[in-house]
């Protein structure tokens, strides 16, 4: 079984910028020597942030559904196994099974309009 991984190296190429719509999530795979990286980003105008994908309160990904991350208002992080909602900004759940925790962070920027691991 391949490990999950919890970080990436920087400078990796993930998409270009305008492949996420502003106000929407995308998630992505990338596979490493070393196991195997499930995360995903947010868009929010011209910058992006992004999350491993893991919830803290199950350990399991957050989306039964392919770039499903947010609430239907865009507004919030929404893990769809247990209902825990995280804000965007720093990923601190501010509802449901494991409020006051964090989702773990995913370094990424925006370089020459293409989103990259920093």
């Amino acid at each position: 079984m391949t490990e999950r991984l919890s970080a990436t190296p920087a400078g990796v190429a993930l998409a270009p910028l305008a492949d996420i719509a502003d106000g929407r999530a995308r998630n992505f795979v990338l596979q490493m020597r070393a196991g195997r990286f499930h995360g995903f980003v947010v868009r929010q105008g011209d910058g992006v942030v992004g999350y491993v994908d893991r919830c803290p309160h199950a350990g399991v990904p957050l989306t039964q559904t392919l770039d499903d991350y947010l609430t239907p208002a865009g507004d919030l992080i929404a893990c769809n196994w247990h209902g825990a909602l995280f804000t965007i900004a720093e990923g601190r759940c501010v509802g449901g099974p494991c409020v006051g925790q964090h989702l773990t962070a995913w370094p990424v920027t925006v370089v020459d309009g293409i989103v990259t691991t920093a």
